[in-house]
């Protein structure tokens, strides 16, 4: 009894829910897109298997122009002699490469890194909080002098 409960919901598994893994399905189309038949079992597993190359390609930390052609050639037009040269700048480290580095470091470095990258956040939200709650407060004062002037102009049409 309990391996026929088991069976039933293995089949039900491989037949809904590994399907909408696979290939999830989306939001209905507009109106004017027309949509394309279903993919044959042959194209299914091109697809899956060009996935599967990219998917692993990208764990190379060099990516190649094989997975994005068309940055490299944007890279090779601007190489051209009659191009002005430009001086390499200098960029900051991103918050993921200094996590990276202080992971590498060990649990001494990586507290304050993390320290350092919630206080920033806790620090952005603040600021962002503080700025709406400043306009909301502006809003509400600027609907109230139009409440008021126009209180005041009905008054004086009274009279």
């Amino acid at each position: 009894m309990k391996a026929k409960i088991v069976l039933r919901k293995i089949y039900d598994y491989v037949r809904y829910d590994l399907k909408e893994i696979a290939f999830p399905s989306s939001l209905p189309d507009p109106p004017h897109i027309k949509k394309r038949g279903k993919l044959s079992w042959n194209e299914r597993f091109l697809v899956l298997k060009e996935a599967s190359r990219l998917y692993a390609a990208s764990w190379v930390r060099d990516i190649g122009p094989e997975l994005r052609p068309y940055d490299y050639k944007v890279k090779e037009s601007e190489n051209k002699p009659n191009s002005p040269k430009r001086a390499p700048k200098e960029k900051e480290p991103s918050t993921l490469e200094d996590l990276a580095v202080a992971a590498r470091g060990g649990m001494e470095t990586l507290k304050p890194a993390l320290q350092r990258v919630y206080m920033t956040r806790a620090s952005a939200y603040r600021d962002a909080l503080k700025n709406f709650i400043d306009g909301y407060q502006e809003g509400i004062q600027q609907v109230m002098e139009k409440k008021n002037a126009s209180d005041s102009q009905k008054g004086s049409d009274k009279i």
